[in-house]
């Protein structure tokens, strides 16, 4: 029997496997333990597994791969408008066997591990900034309802609360001193969070190939030329630079009928943080 196309819904713990028979046109279907999915696969002969580029993807690309087969991932918006009538795990298997079939939509390149750790530590410091800016914006508000307004601006709000903090004090009650203490000493806590992750990143900078020539492009820094060369990776999987920069959205979005079309703002789809 030749299977030679698997689709395959990956979870934490059961994925689900769709095929069809290509002698007997049969549908198959079949559940499996995380824990016995790459034994299941080594005892077959190489044959073609697709997954969408979700959570994990990459990594099982990396051991499927190493098994001999043909990994593929594909962008998990172009698999959703194959999923019939309700969603379950058995429908989402079906769906991305369906958009293997189709050889219009673009593969996404398989990361290393190598890659993944760095976007590992940008995605952390995105993380501790957002947190960062989370805790500032929630001191605002607390402030604000003792009668204290904060200028706007992260620095600009915690450097006027240093230097009026005699006079804030004496607007506000014993336990909300205490409070705004212990928010003032845990942004201090991120700060120092953010500061070793950009220096790690830093330091990861000269080995990463790709980084060195992409800071010399103006407006790209130690961290956009990191995260853009961890995405770009080798760069085989793209054919252009254009196409690279489509997969980032930095191309218009367009709509058009009758003959006519319309170019408009740039379309910003895919990861926006590179």
């Amino acid at each position: 029997m030749d299977r030679t196309t698997y689709g395959l819904d990956i979870a934490k713990n059961v994925m689900q496997l769709h095929w069809v028979e290509a002698e007997s046109g049969e549908i198959g279907r079949k559940k499996l333990a995380r824990a016995k999915l790459a034994a299941y696969f080594a005892q077959l002969q190489p044959v073609r597994i697709v997954m969408e580029a979700c959570g994990s993807a990459h990594h099982w690309a990396r051991v499927l791969g190493g098994l001999g087969h043909q990994v593929e991932l594909l962008p998990a918006v172009q698999v959703r408008p194959f999923v019939r009538s309700h969603k379950d795990d058995a429908a989402d298997a079906r769906a991305i066997w369906l958009a293997a079939q189709q050889s219009d939509i673009r593969r996404v390149p398989q990361k290393s591990v190598e890659q993944q750790a760095v976007l590992a530590l940008h995605r952390t410091r995105q993380h501790w900034v957002s947190v960062r800016t989370a805790t500032v914006n929630s001191l605002r508000g607390l402030l604000y309802e003792f009668g204290v307004v904060l200028r706007g601006g992260r620095q600009a709000g915690l450097k006027a609360l240093a230097e009026q903090r005699a006079a804030i004090d004496a607007q506000l009650p014993p336990t909300m001193r205490t409070l705004v203490d212990a928010q003032l000493q845990t942004l201090a806590q991120i700060g120092q969070r953010i500061d070793a992750l950009e220096h790690e990143i830093a330091a990861l900078h000269k080995q990463l190939k790709g980084a060195r020539a992409l800071i010399g492009v103006p407006g790209i820094g130690v961290l956009g030329s990191t995260a853009l060369a961890a995405t770009l990776g080798d760069a085989k999987a793209w054919r252009s630079g254009r196409e690279f920069s489509a997969s980032l959205g930095l191309v218009p979005a367009h709509a058009g009928t009758g003959g006519k079309v319309r170019v408009g703002h740039l379309s910003k789809r895919g990861d926006p943080y590179p």
